[in-house]
């Protein structure tokens, strides 16, 4: 007879062994967290890794998929990661306002006296230029920035911080100067640091920007130093946006701070990007 005990499970029946105790709403923000992590999941991966059955599994992807957050294949089923519409710099100041002060505090940390810094405009970048102002220990620094409300937040730093605005056609957004004739300073810049912001992050495209012409001056700021620095707190691990502005080998680090979603960090850290979490 055969003993009960030790015969074989069956397949489709065996992830029913150890199942997910998690509530249903939270398995289903960590299977998206998941599946944004992979370019294509099949059900029964998704399965294996949350211990139910593929008629569960495919019952959370039909929720999800009429959420917008997914989209099923044959097969399996590919992420859709949010792309927000870019919003005006005052309705984004107050948001995330600890990560920036935890982001602004490692930036500015980062920097040594002599250095010369470009600054992206931007409400992170906002956060590092008050920090920037408040260090009266840093001297002897250059500051270029394309941001207007950016240049006025380190006014009250001069003489200490010298204060470069790169120039170009004024876009009420972000209150930033862009193309055309933003790139004549920039591209006669060579500066220590440069630390700009980012909408969201691609796994095949890299990091996001929320339009051409901010993307444009990213790239700029970029060929303007030596070292990339990209400041954004964690919810835009898992946002995407609509033009991408470079690859993730571009950059030297990416600084965050907040609750990160572990598989979409892992997808970055996977591309050889240091991710730092300020805080941590």
């Amino acid at each position: 007879m055969e003993d009960r005990n030790t015969a074989p499970l069956d397949p489709k029946t065996a992830t029913e062994a150890a199942p997910d105790n998690r509530g249903t709403d939270d398995r289903r923000q960590h299977m998206l967290g998941f599946i944004r992590a992979k370019d294509f999941v099949r059900v029964q991966d998704l399965a294996r890794e949350f211990r139910v059955s593929e008629v569960t599994i495919r019952s959370d992807l039909d929720i999800l998929a009429r959420d917008g957050s997914v989209r099923r294949v044959h097969g399996g089923v590919v992420a859709l990661l949010a792309s927000r519409k870019e919003t005006a710099f005052e309705e984004r100041a107050d948001s995330f306002a600890q990560e920036k002060r935890l982001i602004a505090k490692a930036a500015v940390d980062m920097v040594t006296s002599g250095d010369s810094i470009v600054l992206d405009a931007g409400t992170t970048t906002m956060a590092i230029a008050h920090a920037l102002a408040d260090r009266s220990d840093l001297e002897g620094l250059t500051v270029f920035t394309p941001g207007l409300n950016v240049a006025l937040a380190l006014e009250r730093a001069i003489p200490r911080i010298q204060v470069v605005v790169t120039g170009g056609t004024l876009r009420p957004q972000q209150h930033s100067l862009v193309e055309p004739l933003n790139t004549l300073i920039l591209q006669r810049v060579r500066a220590t640091i440069a630390f700009l912001g980012c909408n969201g992050f691609d796994h095949q495209r890299g990091i996001m920007a929320a339009s051409l012409p901010d993307a444009m001056l990213k790239q700029a700021i970029i060929a303007a130093a030596r070292r990339i620095i990209v400041v954004t707190d964690a919810s835009k691990f898992t946002q995407s946006a609509v033009v991408s502005f470079c690859a993730y080998d571009e950059v030297d680090t990416i600084l965050t701070a907040g609750q990160v979603d572990a598989d979409a960090l892992a997808v970055v850290r996977d591309a050889g990007v240091h991710v730092q979490v300020a805080g941590e």
